[in-house]
């Protein structure tokens, strides 16, 4: 049972030691908080990035937990901009626990410590030390105003975690011992190791692997161990690791009436995964907001209208796009928050950033679209929203007037289950008068169904002000009480938040509920004119919030983007993202693309930061088979049948036959593209795709930076795609280790065997565990047939064509490679038995040879205490004698004159006498190559202890805090 963890306080600390300080700036004056006093910091004597620190001494070992970096009154050139933390319980053996940056601003920033290792293991701390990398002026001195610790000094739970640390440690070196004498296969020592110590390298079945497959040649048993390992679960943790693959399929279920909902973007859609329905709702069309109400039937693939106006029901909501909906499980209730409809951004308004304001030379004129509601013509403009509207400056153009309209934020509930299932429910008129979030639209939105809360974040406001840009911030709705709580402001600059790091607010990103850890993440999406690839974590317990990624894409992650949709698998620690609107980040480029192939991404984060992974498709699936690149999309997600569900969105013009992909600035959660080129050309912003076409010219033949051509029109979509996530199955695993084994079983093979005995063996077992599709096996499936034609040991100098002629004839064919091709239809029967023995030397652990002494001059003594080297003996004997007895036996028997062969004609010796220093290698390789497909937890450690030893010499250790 663990220990339960003491009340964290407030660490009292020393300076131990420093680099050199500039002036009066001295340590020990980060000991007190006095943001006032601006000599009140240490300063590093050198400017620049030169290398400096500051090393704490704890008053007594503590668990450190948190550290917290105090700031001067007002923004400082020489404020620490990024740093390293390191930890230890000696000033000479330290670990890096924080590799973070502080913001130049006032307020004080607190940073969590990892305090616990990969292994789950707490460890003490004694010493602090801080390594400042850069300040936030140029060429200025680096400065800490302050610092304070925060963790556990109870000394008994202190003591406690210290012992189980030391016991840690000890019992890693010696597993690193253990598994470097079992690769230099030094058994003996190795044995008397375990027995002393009782300590378990790996799990016992990795063991009797090693036994089979490396000390004995016992292939058909390594094989069966093989099930035996993947009934224990030992190749789980490996197939959770697999980058999954994308299989898709498109659905073309359809009501009763054979309709299916229309093209739209900007929609809402959830599931309710224990019926396997997914219901959708509202959107925009390209012309206007739609109101229809829909549900899908995964079992039985169809649709089902559910209202075809919602605004005709009683507490229903009207038209809108760009708002969000979740299930709740627990009561089958379905929430749905924001708007975005005509009648918002029908207002006149001045036009924002990147717009122009009247038709010129430059952009011209783009024909009036009429609107139904006021019949006054409007000139599309470039805007991130849906859908925005200037008036036309065409002389007599009439103008509307600029009526006052107030926003409320509508909350409504959907009940599915119960008497009153199928009706709405109206929660607030104006969810702001509540202490909840103000209109707004492309928010996210998801439900914790367990402690029955909704969290909703960022989305821009609407409030008819279309040329300042404003954005609501992190809300919690607890059902049972209905109350709404302001966890983060949307204002960055503003107060009412505990957290010490505030998630920048924005629009159109992504965020996703891990129900397990209590977190959400939060990422991408836009602020201003900028499109984001920052990811945060908000922690619900603590109402604190961590920056992951400053910039995903420089960890490999996708491009920034606007609109891409993303789901949570919380079994396989994954986040699965499908991208929208991008923008790369390499070139710097304003430029918005939608790429002309698809874009999805899974994000790991069982370990900190995280990884990312481009999703590919799977091998069997045909380009036909997927669907077009797309924004404005909406994404559910079945975890029981890991099945992702993807219905409409805006392609740009891929969905009206254009190939390469067309940039523009995205409207809304809608997106209507309009056209986007590089600097030199400007071209006229782009209508709705039903609207009448630009009197000027287009754009379509123009190029954005990233290359890709810019298209003239939208296209909605009305289709609906599943995509299932295939990774390497139990059977497969097993599979490409079945291929490991028999590729080393068929290299011996062409050393003891005759050839065409070991060529059908090539052909019939080893061709039988190969995936030929695959183009890296197949490849090294035929390279092995080099192994034949390799020169043979000197126990067999024939040569290959008088082998031949000694046995049975070879297959007939024009050649090696045509006996091969006629593999795939082979017989699987099993060939090629082992040619170790399971006598005497089946399954003991050492280094001798049958026959020999069991301890001779300088070996291990009764107790197994040390190698010690004989009188007289030198040390390279002693050495020879350790690391290679059998090797050494071989050339002793090729000092006797027979070259190491035996009297008949066999290739060479059988048993143990064939297991030289090389194939050793060779076997212990293969077992490595198959160790991967084992978790971490079961097998011997990661490393070498080897890399223990600097290049320099073999008296130093690698220095951890370099």
């Amino acid at each position: 049972m663990a220990t339960p963890a003491p009340q964290e306080r407030i660490l009292s600390y020393k300076i131990a030691d420093s680099t050199p300080h500039s002036g009066k700036y001295v340590p020990d004056n980060i000991l007190v908080d006095k943001p006032q006093e601006q000599g009140s910091r240490w300063s590093g004597a050198h400017q620049g990035t030169g290398k400096q620190w500051i090393l704490l001494r704890l008053e007594s070992p503590a668990i450190l937990k948190q550290i917290t970096f105090g700031k001067f009154m007002k923004p400082h050139p020489c404020n620490v901009k990024e740093f390293k933390v390191y930890v230890g319980l000696t000033e000479d053996s330290m670990t890096q626990v924080l590799h973070a940056g502080l913001k130049n601003n006032v307020e004080p920033e607190t940073f969590d410590i990892t305090h616990i290792n990969s292994s789950g293991v707490v460890f003490p701390t004694r010493y602090v030390k801080i390594e400042p990398l850069s300040a936030h002026g140029q060429s200025f001195h680096v400065s800490i105003w302050h610092v304070a610790l925060k963790g556990i000094t109870e000394s008994s739970y202190v003591d406690k975690m210290t012992s189980d640390y030391e016991e840690y440690r000890e019992t890693t070196v010696l597993r690193h011992i253990l598994k470097h004498l079992r690769q230099r296969r030094l058994l003996t020592p190795y044995q008397a190791v375990i027995e002393r110590s009782g300590i378990k390298l790996e799990n016992p079945m990795i063991t009797k692997l090693h036994e089979s497959l490396v000390l004995q040649g016992n292939w058909d048993r390594a094989e069966q161990l093989l099930a035996s390992m993947s009934d224990a679960d030992l190749f789980t943790e490996y197939i959770h690791s697999c980058e999954p693959q994308a299989v898709w399929a498109r659905l073309l279920g359809t009501d009763a009436d054979g309709d299916i909902p229309s093209p739209r973007g900007g929609h809402a859609m959830c599931m309710d995964p224990e019926n396997e329905l997914i219901y959708l709702f509202g959107g925009w069309d390209g012309r206007k907001s739609l109101d229809d109400f829909w549900v899908y039937n995964i079992r039985e693939d169809k649709w089902k209208i559910l209202s075809h106006s919602t605004t005709l029901e009683h507490n229903a909501p009207g038209p809108r796009s760009c708002h969000k909906m979740v299930f709740d499980v627990k009561t089958g209730n379905v929430y749905l928050l924001g708007r975005l409809d005509d009648a918002d951004v029908r207002a006149p308004t001045i036009p924002r950033h990147g717009m122009a304001a009247a038709p010129s030379s430059a952009t011209p004129a783009v024909q009036g679209t009429i609107l139904p509601s006021q019949g006054m013509p409007y000139i599309m403009q470039q805007s991130p929203l849906r859908q925005q509207f200037t008036p036309s400056s065409q002389p007599g153009t009439p103008q509307p007037s600029n009526t006052a309209r107030t926003y409320c934020s509508e909350f409504y509930r959907y009940q599915t289950r119960g008497i009153d299932a199928g009706k709405w429910v109206f929660l607030s008129f104006d969810t702001a008068s509540s202490g909840g979030p103000p209109l707004m639209f492309d928010h996210q939105m998801v439900m914790d169904t367990e402690a029955q809360i909704l969290y909703v974040s960022g989305g821009r406001v609407v409030d008819g002000d279309w040329e300042k840009s404003s954005y609501s911030g992190l809300y919690s709705y607890t059902v049972r009480t209905s109350k709404w709580k302001l966890l983060q402001h949307g204002d960055v600059n503003a107060t009412g938040s505990s957290s010490s790091h505030v998630i920048p607010p924005r629009f159109g990103h992504s965020m996703v509920l891990e129900p397990n850890a209590k977190q959400l993440y939060i990422f991408g999406g836009q602020r201003d004119d900028r499109y984001l690839s920052d990811m945060h974590v908000y922690d619900i317990t603590s109402n604190s919030s961590t920056e992951l990624f400053s910039n995903f894409t420089a960890s490999g992650g996708p491009d920034p983007c606007f609109t891409q949709r993303a789901v949570i698998d919380p079994v396989y620690k994954e986040i699965y993202i499908f991208c929208g609107l991008t923008r790369n980040a390499a070139t710097g480029s304003k430029n918005t693309v939608l790429r002309s192939s698809t874009s999805n991404w899974t994000f790991r984060y069982d370990t900190k930061p995280g990884k990312w992974f481009q999703i590919g498709r799977h091998p069997d699936t045909s380009a036909t088979e997927v669907p077009l690149p797309r924004f404005a999309h909406q994404a559910v997600y079945h975890a029981p049948t890991r099945r992702v569900f993807i219905h409409g969105g805006n392609a740009g013009g891929l969905g009206l036959g254009v190939e390469a992909a067309g940039g523009g600035s995205a409207g809304g959660g809608d997106g209507s593209t309009t056209v986007s080129a590089n600097a030199s050309v400007r071209p006229s912003p782009s209508p709705p795709a039903d609207a009448a076409p630009s009197a000027g010219p287009t754009a379509a033949a123009t190029q954005s930076q990233e290359g890709e051509e810019a298209l003239p029109r939208d296209k909605r979509l009305d289709d609906l795609w599943m995509m299932k996530l295939k990774r390497p199955g139990v059977e497969e695993v097993v599979r490409q280790a079945k291929f490991c084994i028999r590729r080393q079983q068929f290299r011996e093979m062409c050393e003891q065997e005759e050839p065409v005995k070991a060529l059908q063996f090539l052909q019939n077992e080893v061709s039988s565990v190969v995936d030929h599709a695959n183009p890296a096996e197949a490849e090294t499936f035929r390279s092995l047939l080099t192994h034949l034609l390799a020169p043979q040991p000197a126990a067999s100098i024939l040569s290959l064509p008088a082998r031949l002629s000694r046995t049975t004839a070879a297959p007939s064919g024009d050649s090696w490679s045509s006996s091969l091709a006629s593999s795939r239809d082979s017989s699987n029967s099993r060939g090629g038995k082992s040619n170790s023995s399971d006598g005497s030397n089946g399954g003991t652990w050492t280094s001798h040879l049958p026959g020999e002494e069991e301890r001779g001059e300088g070996e291990v003594d009764a107790d197994g205490d040390a190698y010690m080297a004989a009188p007289g003996r030198g040390t390279a004997d002693t050495l020879r004698g350790i690391i290679d007895p059998l090797e050494i036996a071989a050339s002793k028997a090729a000092a006797r004159g027979d070259g190491g062969k035996q009297s008949s004609d066999a290739s060479i010796l059988e048993g143990p006498m064939s297991l030289t220093a090389e194939r050793y290698k060779q076997r212990t390789d293969v077992f490595n190559n198959l160790l991967r497909f084992v978790a971490e937890s079961q097998k011997e450690p990661v490393g070498d202890l080897l890399d223990m030893v600097n290049q320099d010499g073999v008296d130093g250790v690698v220095d951890t805090t370099a």
